[in-house]
């Protein structure tokens, strides 16, 4: 199926309310610094999530419905879509959505190479080939990999290939906090794997649930974005943004969390000063998710090489602390090290503390320009500098 879109544009300051269809998103609510504005590139989706570009321009955008919701009637038999979408630069560039596959078990991870979409469900990773020559009739897929285990509470996936060439696919915890690193290791983890499947291994560990990372540009180091626990109160635990230049590092879960928070049930096995501490600490309960390095060259010079990272949002706070997150930052490194965590955009939350948009993910575009998918909005944004 293929949806007509519209492509809306709004300034960062005193825009004018933009009607889509029969929804209204209050675009004009959005904050961002000076000289940047945000449209809609993409609408109609079913919970845009994951993001992937490829080098002729096809956009692949992956959702997080499950078997389990289809199967039980909380969402269409249509539901666990992969989408695959044009980008040719420019505001008026996305014409049509293409609906490229449905069906599947929570497909929220993404991943292009060699010709080749991977996708991540819960319990396996999926390779359509030669996709974009089959974007009308897509081939069956092969399944790379069904070593993942099948816990549906942070199943859900991030995947990306790393410069060394290996997919790399976390594996979130089964909960909001346990320990099962003796029975199976791959939890609380980020893996990676050949392209093939093979030599499947933990390459970082002591992560709640990761479903964001990027690899620095110059010393192609991973840094990834982890979920912090819930139940420990308002302000505490904070995600984190996380720094891993070598295999084997443990960054604390289940016995620490933010570097310094010894966990009340878990953290008598192992000390914080045992573990590897966050590069930088984010806010509490904000959820953040996708997170790239900006590596193009229509932001100002110094977004270059810099972190930006989609906060999903709160979910569980009191209401007397109200919600964080529904925003977007920008993490700046310097010397590969972080020095300042600021708001880039932000105003999905809105007044009344009830969130009309949940950002993602991020993804830089060959224009330069910044998506964003929003999975309670149902759309991907375009930011955009100087238009």
């Amino acid at each position: 199926m293929r949806y007509a879109l519209l492509v809306l544009a709004v300034t960062a300051i005193g825009a004018p309310t933009i009607i889509q269809g029969q929804e209204r998103l209050p675009l004009e609510s959005l904050s961002l610094p000076e000289g940047f504005s945000i449209e809609v590139f993409a609408e109609g989706l079913d919970d845009p999530r994951s993001m992937v570009m490829t080098p002729n321009g096809t956009l692949f955008v992956g959702t997080r419905a499950d078997t389990r919701s289809i199967a039980q009637g909380k969402v269409g038999p249509n539901a666990g879509k992969v989408y695959a979408i044009p980008y040719r630069g420019g505001r008026s560039t996305a014409d049509e959505v293409i609906t490229l596959i449905r069906g599947l078990n929570a497909p929220n991870g993404v991943a292009f190479q060699g010709g080749a979409l991977y996708v991540a469900e819960i319990n396996r990773v999926l390779r359509f080939d030669e996709i974009e020559s089959r974007l009308d009739d897509p081939p069956q897929p092969v399944v790379v990999s069904d070593e993942f285990p099948e816990d549906w509470m942070h199943g859900w996936k991030y995947i990306a290939f790393g410069p060394d060439g290996k997919l790399y696919v976390p594996v979130g915890a089964p909960c909001n906090v346990c320990d099962h690193s003796a029975d199976e290791p791959k939890y609380a983890s980020i893996t990676r794997m050949n392209p093939d499947g093979t030599d499947l291994e933990v390459f970082a560990s002591g992560i709640r649930n990761s479903v964001g990372f990027d690899w620095d540009p110059t010393s192609k180091d991973l840094w990834f974005t982890s979920n912090g626990r819930d139940m420990l109160g308002d302000t505490s635990p904070p995600d984190t943004l996380n720094w891993a230049p070598s295999k084997g590092m443990h960054f604390g879960f289940p016995y620490c969390h933010g570097g310094d928070i010894s966990d009340p049930e878990f953290g008598h096995v192992k000390p914080c000063d045992q573990t590897s501490p966050p590069a930088q600490n984010l806010g509490p309960h904000v959820a953040s998710l996708g997170m790239r390095f900006y590596t193009g060259d229509m932001f100002p010079q110094r977004y270059r090489n810099q972190i930006f990272i989609a906060e999903h949002g709160s979910w569980n706070r009191s209401p007397s602390a109200g919600h964080t997150g529904y925003r977007i930052t920008v993490v700046r490194v310097e010397s590969g090290r972080p020095v300042e965590y600021e708001v880039f955009a932000d105003g999905w939350l809105g007044s009344d503390n009830r969130g009309w948009g949940r950002p993602v993910d991020v993804l830089v575009a060959p224009d330069g320009a910044l998506l964003i998918s929003d999975d309670r909005a149902g759309v991907i944004y375009r930011v955009s500098y100087g238009d």
